[in-house]
This record gives structure tokens, sequence and C-alpha cells, in this order.
């Protein structure tokens, strides 16, 4: 990667081709080996510990009634003992209002229907998708920056982040939401890439040397751009907030489009682009991501014993049925009342122990606690004593990495804004449009777990002021330092990690070496 954007020299071709990387074999030994790393460090005992810990009292047993009936069932109010028994068959006949899509759940029914309704069978989901998270972001660092070694530097930095790791060994959803996010942002950033090259294609193709102030070829259908609406579907499937990052990057894409015509030689008429390229894009974004988010329901809608599902045979004469019909007018009903939810007075008066104001996510100021059992006595439980010992799983980031994260987020804006280097504008608009939102929603309860989906964005950045630390790709006393400095640094992270393991793991520990991991009186 180079120290400085790549400079506009060259012809209007020149400057508008995006050649493949030369390296592709290498390219995929480095990928293919971080995230077989990232999968082996995340499977070591998967299973542990045997019981449904935090929110995995909703999804897994949701996952499970999806998986049975098509639609999510009520459970008895002792049904955690009786899965952990080995008798899963508990659910009640009624429905159970849900307040989240179903495709985070699917994908945790997918493990169980391969597994079993047991502690292994509902994590292994997020630990494919968690180790998937690593790959997706090595490839999209690659691609931005040119190179795979700040790539692999990315993927590492993410394999030891303790959040990312806690996330993908527990069955909640938001790990799942994180990839389908990564990914299509990946699908824009390749769709950044294919588009410059038509245009160079069309010079090429044309004998001339630029558009001479034509607004040049349509390009209407863009299979990058649809391959990254159907991720964003799937992301809106899993959990809502994915449509700030949607509505974000979809404006930054088109303004991509408006540079890469005014490079071409469009002129003012590049500007024309906001609605020429804007509308297919809005299509394939938007309404794409929203056809997608409709068919993910396609268990609730084949079924009928979803929740609110005979809603529109029940009001016959309300509008909504009248004009799309019975199922779509319930399927409408229904999202509004878990609109309702999030926004209601319920959640907004409800309080929680590990409630986390996002202000102090980027700094770690609050994390989650998703298991503790405390006073183990001596001699029992693999405490040996002479003191008391606690296991836990503390969902927690890797302070090294994340509070690093911080200064390259304001580098990167400052690069991306003043330097004009687009290429730090991904992390920046990632980590704000996952991050900022949430301040709307102060008044109810929110974890710090949330911020998952900020972390590969976060990686991105370190990652690509590490490439700027390295300089240039030449055997200079520069790169040799840089390379001792980013190295350092992604030790240091490891060896941050490392430190942190036992209470990402639930490992029984003496109650003075887990106070020596709580830096923060917040932490505890």
């Amino acid at each position: 990667m180079s120290l400085r954007p790549p400079e506009p020299v060259g012809s209007t071709i020149d400057r508008l081709r995006v050649s493949p990387l030369t390296d592709r074999l290498i390219g995929w030994i480095v990928t293919l080996s971080i995230t077989a790393i990232a999968f082996a460090i995340r499977f070591v005992n998967l299973a542990t510990p045997n019981k449904l810990v935090f929110d995995e009292t909703y999804y897994a047993k949701d996952a499970y009634s999806l998986l049975r009936f098509g639609y999510e069932r009520q459970w008895p109010d002792d049904a955690n003992a009786s899965i952990v028994a080995g008798n899963v068959d508990v659910m009640k006949d009624a429905a159970s209002f849900i307040v989240h899509p179903p495709v985070g759940k699917w994908l945790i029914a997918a493990g169980e229907a391969m597994f079993g309704m047991n502690s292994f069978g509902w994590r292994v989901g997020p630990l494919i998708f968690g180790t998937l998270l690593v790959l997706i972001t090595i490839r999209l660092v690659r691609r931005v920056s040119r190179s795979t070694l700040i790539g692999g530097i990315a993927g590492l930095l993410l394999t030891f982040d303790g959040l990312a790791f806690v996330m993908s060994r527990t069955a909640l959803l938001d790990i799942f939401l994180a990839f389908f996010v990564i990914a299509a942002v990946a699908c824009l950033a390749a769709d950044r890439d294919w588009f410059r090259n038509k245009l160079a294609d069309h010079l090429t193709t044309t004998g001339v040397p630029d558009l001479a102030g034509r607004f040049g070829p349509a390009l209407i259908v863009r299979p990058w751009r649809i391959a990254a609406g159907l991720c964003f579907g799937l992301a809106l499937g899993t959990k809502w907030n994915a449509l700030y990052i949607l509505a974000a990057f979809a404006l930054l894409s088109l303004a991509w489009d408006v540079g890469a015509r005014r490079l071409a030689g469009a002129g003012r008429r590049s500007i024309t682009a906001l609605l020429r390229d804007g509308l297919p894009a809005f299509v394939s974004l938007i309404v794409l991501s929203a056809a997608v988010y409709v068919l993910t329901w396609v268990g609730w809608f084949a079924t009928s014993g979803g929740y609110d599902r005979h809603w529109g045979a029940d009001h016959p004469d309300a509008t909504t049925t009248r004009v799309l019909g019975s199922a779509f007018a319930s399927f409408l009903h229904y999202q509004r009342d878990i609109w309702n939810f999030h926004t209601g007075s319920f959640i907004m008066n409800a309080q929680h122990t590990y409630r986390a104001n996002p202000i102090g996510w980027l700094v770690l100021a609050r994390p989650l606690g998703i298991d503790a059992v405390n006073d183990i006595q001596p001699g029992t439980g693999g405490c040996a004593g002479p003191e008391k010992c606690l296991s836990v799983i503390s969902a927690i980031g890797t302070p090294a990495l994340w509070w690093g994260a911080v200064f390259a987020l304001v580098a990167a804006l400052i690069l991306w804004v003043g330097g004009r280097d687009w290429r730090f504008g991904i992390p920046v608009v990632g980590v704000l449009s996952g991050w900022l939102p949430w301040f709307q929603y102060e008044a109810r309860p929110l974890f710090f777990f949330y911020a998952i989906v900020i972390i590969p964005f976060s990686v991105m950045a370190v990652a690509l002021c590490l490439g700027r630390l390295l300089g240039p790709d030449e055997p200079t006393d520069r790169r040799m330092i840089g390379g001792i400095l980013a190295g350092a640094y992604v030790a240091l992270v490891g060896a941050n990690f490392a430190y942190l393991y036992p209470i990402l793991t639930d490992q029984v520990l003496p109650h003075s070496k887990w106070l020596a991991r709580m830096w923060l009186r917040s932490w505890i």
C-alpha cells in the first residue's frame, strides 16, 4: 500500500482502470490461513457452558421453533432446564411475539438441525459466520488497500478482538448482522472497481481520450451492486438497524459514481449521476433489499400459526386488507407492532445491569456480562484455592485494538476529508452509520455488543493507517521501521487478547486474577 493516495498520473483511461492484484494465489493463501486460525480458536470448547446464556434464551429457542413449525412459539418458564436435560420439545401451542426478523434465527436453526438442540448446535451458526466475517474483512481491506499484507493485518486484528470472538461463540443475532453488512460493503467496493473499469473500457472501445463533457454509458445493470442489495436485504432480515448503514453506503456509492464520471471527463454532466445512476442504484439497493426482507419471512407467510398471522382476516375492512390482501396486511401490522415495541413505553422504562450508553462504546466503557458463576469455593468446580474463584464470559473488545482504533478513526477522517483519500471513507462511514443512530434511543436499554457491527470498520481504519506507516513497498529504512512498529502493534493486540482469554471463555479464575483483568471500575 502506498504512503499517499494514488496520484492522478497518466491518461484518463489509466487513472480510471483498476487492475487486479497480481498475487492472487498468495492473497487466498493468506486469507484462508488467517481464517483457519480464527476458526480454530473460536471452535475450542464451543459448547461450554452447556446452558443457554444471556439472550440465547430467546434466539436459540426461537430458532428451534422456526425449525419445527416455521414460526416462533411460546415456551414454558422452565424450558431452559428442560432443554439442558435433553427434553427439548416442550413448546406451547401459542405463537410468540418476537421483535427481530428471522434470518439470524434461521441460521442458528441450521446448526440445531445438524447437531441437535444443544449448546453446540445453537452456537455453530455464529461460529461459522463469525469466522466468515474475518474472511470477508480481509478481502475488503485487501481490495481497498491494494495490499494482501494490509488485508492480512486487518484479519489478524479482527481474529484477536474479544467482542468478535465472544459473539462468534454465542447464539445472538448480531454476528450475522455484522457479516451481511460487511459483505454488502465489500460488494459495493467491488462495484466501484467494476464501474471504473467499465468507463475505461468504454473510452478504449470508442477510441476517445475522455468523455469530453458527455455523461457516458448508462451501465444500469451492475452485478456487484445487485449483490450488495441482496446482502443488505439479509442484514435487514436479521436486525433493522442495518437500514442506517444501507442508507449511508448507498449515498457513498453514489458519490463514487459522480467522482468516476468526473474523472472520465463528464464535466458538469457528472452531477446528473445523482439521478441517472441514482435511480438504478435505488432499485438495486433499496427496492431489492426491501424485497429480500419480505422474502425472509417466508416461514411466517407459509404457515398459519404465527403471531398476527390472522390480523387481516379479522379486520377485513381495514384499508391495508382491502388493498393488499389479508396476508400482507397482517404482515404490515406485525411490523408496526415490532416498531411500537422498540419505541414504546415498555422498553423505554426498562432497566438492565449491563446497560451501556453508546457514548462509551468506542472506549469500552461498559462491556457486557454474558455469563457468570460467582463464589466458587476452593476445592470445588476446578477452584484450587486458597481464595474463592469465579468463571465468566465477558463480551469485551480487546482494549489495545479498540483504544488504538479511536486514534485511527480520527486519522481516517482527516485523510478522507482533508487528504481526499477515498479509501478511508469506508471505515469512517461504516463506524458512524453503525454507531451514531443509537444515540436517538438512549432512553431505552442499549448494550455494548451492538458494536459488533462497528469493529470490522474500526479494524479497517487501523489497518489502513498501518499501511500509511509502512509506506511504499520498497526496501527502505522507513519500510523496515514501519514494519517493526506495525508488527509490534499487532503482537500487542494478540497478547492483550491472550491475557483476556480466560474471561472470554468461562474459565475458572481466582478472584484476584479476574480482578486484575478489570481495568476500569465500570467493567465490574
